[in-house]
Order: structure tokens, then C-alpha cells, then sequence
């Protein structure tokens, strides 16, 4: 076969350092999901949505085939922070926490999982990040060592 083709969709979550609300402003959120969306298309890959809450994001991404997990959520948390600590609106202290979770999406489920992104502020009204990444290990199979997931 002369040519690759490859559709992998991913649920990619990440905190704010500290879980710091750093996303607490609505129109910094707003532009932060704008940004993120932004740096997921510039690194080759598809933008499906990007939501969030004050202290974190999450990502419906489409991965193209040639760029690995880790190089993609490495370039789009280094630019966003990038742009974060010279916002007029953002913090010259802006970091994202080191780490992140990456599920699969099944491409049947991708409307699902979309629609769960965009309703964060919903979810969030009953439950913390951390309850929630607990929740999305758990369904996953993920087992985490709490002494390392929350720096």
C-alpha cells in the first residue's frame, strides 16, 4: 500500500498547575479554547472541540498520523503558556500541570464525547477535576498513583 492513512480520536484532559482557576474569566477561557483549538490545527491534527473549567481542559482531537500523543500535548500546552503569561487578561505565572490523560474515542462515540466537553460547566457544578479524572481513569482502565497525578 503506497499510501498511510490512520483516524485516531483522543480525549485529552490537563489541569492548570496546582489546579490554579487561572481560567476563571470567561473571555480568557473563551480565548484560551480559541488558542488551544488554534495550536491542535497548527500541529496537524483536527480540532473537534476544546472545553474546559476554570482549573482545566479538555480536547476531542482528531491525531494525524504522524505526530506521537506526547509531541502533540507538549507543543500545544508550551504555546498556549506561551500566549497565557502575555495576555492582558492571563498571568505571567501561567503554567499547565506536567502531565495529562489520553483516552481513545471510538469514532461512533466522537458526538458523545463532544457534547461532554462542551458541557463542563454542568459537570463541574457537582463535581472536581479531580473526582472527574478519577471517573475517566476508572472507565478507561487506568490505575494512577494519586502521589504523582496532581502536581
Amino acid at each position: 500500500m503506497p499510501q498511510s492513512h490512520a483516524q485516531v480520536w483522543l480525549h485529552i484532559v490537563f489541569s492548570t498547575k496546582q489546579r490554579r482557576p487561572f481560567l476563571r474569566n470567561d473571555d480568557f477561557r473563551t480565548e484560551m479554547f480559541r488558542m488551544l483549538s488554534h495550536h491542535v490545527t497548527t500541529s496537524k491534527c483536527t480540532s473537534a472541540s476544546v472545553g474546559g473549567y476554570f482549573d482545566h481542559v479538555h480536547l476531542l482531537v482528531g491525531l494525524h498520523r504522524t505526530i506521537t500523543i506526547a509531541k502533540l500535548v507538549e507543543q500545544v500546552k508550551t504555546e498556549t503558556s506561551k500566549w497565557a503569561n502575555g495576555h492582558e487578561k492571563g498571568s505571567s505565572i501561567f503554567a499547565w500541570q506536567s502531565g495529562y490523560g489520553a483516552f481513545s474515542v471510538s469514532h461512533s462515540l466522537r458526538g458523545v464525547v463532544d457534547d461532554y466537553i462542551r458541557n463542563q460547566s454542568e459537570h463541574h457544578a457537582k463535581l472536581s477535576f479531580q473526582d472527574e479524572f478519577r471517573l475517566l481513569c476508572e472507565k478507561h482502565n487506568i490505575g494512577i498513583d494519586e502521589r504523582y497525578v496532581w502536581d
